[in-house]
């Protein structure tokens, strides 16, 4: 099972049995390798991973709350996620960003900034490297850092209940991106040090400018995810032919 896992295993080292499994068949259900409509049974999926039926419950429970699976006696319904549940996560993810900008125009951001700088080198060597999987941790660091700096309790809770979701998308987005749209990834580079720039100025122009230049690229996004799912589901059939 474990060579065929759609989320990285090194992310998974402080996870417990149920969360490994959780964070597995979120990425198969976003990705459609599971298709909405699909039946989930306790008994199958614990001799599929090889576990007791105990973390399965745990991993059913905690994609129920995230409403991508509807729970059923001995197992589960998948609902997967709508094009519209897609662009309301990243609306979420625009309102959650521009109150934290407002936040940080009124604090020290010196340190903020820095931290920023690190994680963009970062992004830009996974990129040198052909490394999807790292460009999308140094991708979502960089996001969730920007939000801890507000140091807002209830916004980091709503960041937290959308991160899991939301990094799926994105780690199917990059993966895609890396092998049809790499050239992209220049443009990209560019709105997160645009990000860094407005931040360090406290230019709210160039707030709202960062902000529409990395929330415009949601369609694009969801587009990739599509195809994604497309080439999935092609080699599932072929697997099954």
């Amino acid at each position: 099972m474990a060579g065929s896992n759609l989320y990285p295993e090194k992310w998974l080292s402080k996870a417990s049995t149920g969360d490994r499994i959780a964070y597995e068949l979120r990425m198969r259900i976003i990705s459609g390798m599971i298709e909405a409509g699909s039946t989930l049974s306790e008994n199958k999926l614990a001799a599929d991973f090889s576990v007791s039926r105990s973390p399965i419950r745990d991993a059913l429970k905690i994609l129920s709350s995230e409403n991508i699976i509807q729970l059923e006696r001995m197992g589960a319904v998948v609902s997967g996620l709508s094009q519209k549940e897609i662009e309301e996560i990243y609306d979420v993810r625009l309102l959650i960003e521009t109150f934290v900008f407002e936040r940080l125009a009124r604090i020290d951001v010196s340190e903020l900034v820095k931290e920023l700088s690190k994680i963009f080198e970062m992004m830009k060597v996974a990129i040198k490297y052909h490394d999807p999987d790292e460009f999308s941790y140094q991708d979502v660091l960089f996001h969730e850092t920007i939000i801890r700096a507000a140091n807002h309790s209830y916004i980091l809770m709503i960041w937290n209940n959308l991160k899991p979701v939301m990094e799926s998308l994105i780690l199917l987005s990059m993966r895609n991106r890396f092998n049809e749209k790499y050239d992209d990834f220049d443009r990209i580079l560019k709105n997160h040090e645009l990000y860094i720039e407005a931040i360090k100025t406290k230019d709210r122009t160039l707030m709202i400018k960062s902000l529409h230049q990395n929330f415009d690229d949601v369609q694009g996004k969801v587009e990739d995810l599509w195809r994604s799912q497309q080439m999935l589901s092609e080699g599932v059939e072929q697997e099954n032919d």
